[in-house]
C-alpha cells in the first residue's frame, strides 16, 4: 500500500511553503512516526512525519517551493517488514560509534583500547566491543558494514614521505599529535525562508519607524530574594520554576495601564490602542528566533504566565508551534542576559510599536542612601517608535516597570503604593 505524506498547511493566510530539509534519504526504511523532514514557511517551521512504516520515496526535493496539501513524499508500506529488529538494524546501531575501527598495516594509535583478537592487528575502543557482543556482530561484519575510507585518510596518506607507512605517530588517530591544519574552507547555505522573511522585516523597521531606544537600570535585589525565598513551594505546586521572564511580563502588563501609548499600533492614518496586553516572548530555537505570544496578560497571574510560557516554548524548539500561537502580539520582551548580553538596543516587532530588552544581572557597587554597595542589577531597553510614543510615556513605561520589579509587592495591587491602597487614597 502506498501511503501519501502531503504538505501540511502553517496557517490560513499561506498557500505556499519551501521543503527546508530531509531528514531521511530517498528510499530509507522508516518506522511510524518518525521524523522525515521540515517544512519552512515565512511564520514558522513545521514537521512532516510518517503515518505508517515502510520504505519512503520523496517527491518533493530540499529547497523547493511547493503549494499546500501537495504530496511531499510516499511511504510503501509492503516493505515495512524490513524496518523490524534485524541484524541490519543492530549494525546500524553501533553505526553511532563514528570509526570504530580501521585496518592498517601496523598498529594505529587509538586511547584506551583493548584486543579484539590475538589474530588481528584490528583494536576495538571498550565500549564497541561491548556493543558487538550485545548485538552478536563479528568484527569482519563490522569492517565491512561501518568503516569507510575519508577525505582525511587519504590526506595522512598523501602527506607521508614516500615509502612511510602510516603509523600510531602520523595516522589520522594521532593528528592529536600533529601540527595544526590551517582551514581554509567555508560553508554555503540556502536561506530558509523563515530567515529571509525575517531579514526583510528587520529592514522594514529601521526603515520604515522612526526607532529611539531608552535605558534604565533595575536593582534585582528584592524580587531575587523572593524568588530564591518561595522557588521550592512554586515548584511544589507549580511543576516548574519561577523565572525573572514571567514577572516581568507582569509587570509590564501593568504599566501599560498607566502608559497605554506603549500598548498602541498605528494602522494607516488611525491609532488602534487596544485594551488587552498581548505579549511575545522571544525564544530562540534551533531554527532561529521566534515570538509565541501570551495573551491578556493583564488577567493571567505569574504562576499562569510563566506555565504558559512554558509550553509555547517548549513547542517553539520542537517546532510544534502554530502559526495562530505566533500570530498577533501587542508588545514584545526579550532577554539578551540569557546569552551575557550587559546591554543592547532591541529592535520593534511590526506592527508593534515597542519593545522590552532585558539583560545579564551583575552584582556592580550603586549608592543606597548614601552608601556604596554591592547589587544585583539589570540593564533595561525600550525601543520605542517616536511616531506614535512620546519621550514622557517611554520614559514613564520604563520607570513603572523599574518601580514594579523592585516592588514586586505592587504586583498585587495594580501598581500602586500598598500602603496608599490599605487607605484608600
Amino acid at each position: 500500500m502506498i501511503i501519501e505524506i502531503k504538505v501540511p498547511t502553517p496557517g490560513e493566510s499561506i498557500t505556499e511553503v519551501e521543503i527546508g530539509k530531509w531528514i531521511v534519504s530517498d528510499g530509507d526504511l522508516v518506522e511510524k512516526d518518525q521524523e522525515l523532514g521540515e517544512v519552512e514557511s515565512d511564520k514558522a517551521t513545521l514537521t512532516l512525519s510518517a503515518s505508517e512504516s515502510g520504505q519512503i520515496k520523496i517527491i518533493i526535493p530540499e529547497g523547493e517551493r511547493a503549494a499546500v496539501g501537495a504530496i511531499a513524499c510516499t511511504i510503501d508500506t509492503s516493505k515495512a517488514s524490513a524496518t523490524k529488529a534485524e541484524k541490519p538494524a543492530a549494525v546500524a546501531k553501533v553505526a553511532a560509534v563514528k570509526e570504530v575501527a580501521a585496518p592498517a598495516p601496523e598498529k594505529v594509535f587509538a586511547p584506551e583500547v583493548v584486543a579484539a583478537n590475538e589474530e588481528s592487528n584490528v583494536k576495538v575502543t571498550s565500549v564497541a566491543k561491548k556493543m558487538m557482543e550485545e548485538y552478536h556482530l563479528s568484527m569482519e561484519e563490522v569492517l565491512s558494514g561501518l568503516h569507510r575510507i575519508s577525505k582525511g585518510d587519504i590526506e595522512a596518506v598523501l602527506a607521508l614521505p614516500k615509502g612511510e607507512k602510516l603509523t600510531s605517530t602520523n595516522s589520522v588517530s594521532g593528528a592529536a599529535f600533529a601540527e595544526p591544519v590551517e582551514a581554509r574552507g567555508e560553508k554555503r547555505e540556502k536561506m530558509t525562508s523563515l530567515r529571509r522573511k525575517l531579514s526583510q522585516r528587520l529592514v522594514a523597521v529601521k526603515n520604515e519607524t522612526a526607532m529611539l531606544t531608552t535605558f534604565n537600570e533595575i536593582d534585582m535585589s528584592r524580587v531575587m530574594e523572593m524568588r530564591s525565598k518561595l522557588q521550592t513551594k512554586f515548584v511544589e505546586k507549580y511543576g516548574l520554576k519561577l523565572g525573572f521572564m514571567s514577572l516581568f511580563s507582569k509587570a509590564v502588563a501593568e504599566a501599560m495601564q498607566f502608559h497605554p501609548a506603549i500598548n498602541a499600533q498605528i494602522d494607516g492614518e488611525e491609532i488602534i490602542t487596544p485594551d488587552f496586553v498581548d505579549i511575545g516572548i522571544a525564544v530562540q530555537t534551533p531554527k532561529g528566533l521566534m515570538v509565541p505570544i501570551i495573551r491578556n496578560c493583564e488577567s493571567k497571574t505569574i504562576a499562569g504566565i510563566e506555565i504558559e510560557l512554558k509550553v509555547l516554548a517548549e513547542k517553539a524548539r520542537s517546532k510544534k508551534i502554530s502559526v495562530e500561537e505566533l500570530t498577533g502580539g501587542t508588545f514584545t520582551i526579550t532577554n539578551g542576559g540569557t546569552f551575557g548580553s550587559l546591554l543592547s538596543t532591541p529592535i520593534i516587532n511590526p506592527p508593534q510599536s515597542a519593545i522590552l530588552g532585558m539583560h545579564n544581572i551583575i552584582d556592580r557597587p550603586v549608592a543606597v542612601n548614601g552608601q556604596v554597595v554591592i547589587r544585583p542589577m539589570m540593564y533595561v531597553a525600550l525601543s520605542y517608535d517616536h511616531r506614535i510614543i512620546d519621550g514622557k510615556d517611554s520614559v514613564g513605561f520604563l520607570v513603572k516597570v523599574k518601580e514594579l520589579i523592585e516592588n514586586p509587592e505592587r504586583l498585587l495591587t495594580n501598581g500602586r503604593n500598598p500602603e496608599e491602597v490599605l487607605l484608600g487614597l
